[in-house]
């Protein structure tokens, strides 16, 4: 008999060690070594091999194991740079490390690794250590250089927790608001089209825009109110009246420092209704604190995208069309300035 019955090696790892625990199995059940390499079709030196790896570890020596070079003994760089690199990556930008750029690459950690320990890496290399690291190539968000970083913890630790607490004990409720501007040549979504050749969308060459100031609550409820004129002092006394009037409990609203928000006229407004609205501003330059700025790109990419508005008025009803959320307040008739409210079912939380 030849020596060489069989060759499982085009078997799946998987299927390999199956065959080996089988094979075993044969032999301890008092199989002749030569029967059982020609029942499973592999040489006499692999059954052997296991047999031999059986009696010193059980079948735990049977098991599959990785193949090829082990990750880690056999890298480039070692553990404590693969961590300083990674933590670079994280914590800093490419311009602050003598880089150039505001982002980061597979070509720029590159030169990162060359800079730091003089080894130089394809990008293809970059990028299996990037993978190893935990790190996905992503889109980031904007954050303004002015932002303050310790009260954006305040408001985390201390602000807001304070504010969710203040709410229950006056079993009021919270909110988010935000201004969005909505304009008739803004071109929503995407279309097929020829290669090198860019689709045109057919749009009224007039530009007109409306306004909408809207919000979110925990609970999943929305408000907009839908107005021609510029966010002031009047529109913004406007909105609250409408919105005091949807909830019989206090309405804790979170807005940020616009200064129709901080005007006098609203703090009179305010005043004179204490059960009714008490406002609660968030961290300068920190949009990303306002869950209502979820609402604002999803009604902007949710626009019909089949019709366009041709003036004011069709602007105005775009969002209501397209809301599917929250009980809103919406003031539609951008022309003339004149109040019409409609209101929908809560459906969907941002």
């Amino acid at each position: 008999m030849s020596d060489l019955v069989g060759d499982a090696r085009h078997l799946s790892p998987s299927a390999q060690e199956a065959l080996r625990m089988r094979a075993v199995a044969a032999l301890v059940a008092g199989r002749d070594r030569e029967d059982v390499a020609a029942v499973f079709g592999v040489s006499l030196k692999a059954v052997d091999g296991w047999w031999v790896k059986w009696l010193a570890g059980g079948p735990e020596a049977l098991v599959m194991r990785p193949r090829g070079k082990p990750v880690g003994p056999h890298q480039v760089l070692g553990e404590a740079a693969q961590s300083a690199v990674r933590q670079a990556v994280l914590e800093h930008r490419p311009c602050d490390v003598g880089l150039s750029g505001q982002l980061w690459t597979r070509r720029l950690v590159g030169e990162l690794i060359e800079k730091l320990y003089r080894v130089r890496l394809t990008e293809v290399g970059v990028g299996k250590y990037l993978k190893r690291w935990g790190l996905s190539f992503q889109r980031p968000d904007k954050r303004a250089v002015e932002q303050d970083p310790q009260a954006v913890a305040r408001w985390h630790e201390e602000t807001w927790p304070a504010i969710r607490a203040k709410a229950k004990r006056d079993g009021g409720e919270n909110l988010f608001a935000d201004q969005v501007g909505i304009r008739s040549d803004q071109v929503t979504g995407r279309t097929w089209g020829e290669k090198g050749r860019t689709p045109v969308v057919r749009r009224s060459g007039n530009r007109f825009s409306v306004n909408a100031m809207s919000t979110i609550s925990t609970k999943g409820r929305m408000h907009f109110m839908v107005f021609a004129e510029s966010l002031t002092a009047e529109v913004m006394c406007r909105f609250l009246d409408r919105l005091a009037g949807h909830f019989e409990t206090k309405v804790h609203l979170v807005v940020d420092g616009h200064s129709a928000h901080r005007s006098r006229r609203v703090r009179d407004w305010l005043a004179a209704h204490p059960d009714a609205v008490e406002l609660h501003f968030l961290p300068p330059y920190s949009p990303e604190l306002n869950p209502d700025e979820l609402v604002k790109a999803d009604l902007k990419h949710s626009l019909p995208r089949q019709h366009r508005a041709r003036n004011q008025d069709e602007l105005a009803a775009e969002p209501v069309a397209s809301s599917a959320v929250g009980n809103v307040s919406h003031t539609s008739s951008a022309a003339t300035s004149e109040a019409r409210t409609s209101a929908t079912s809560s459906t969907r939380t941002p």
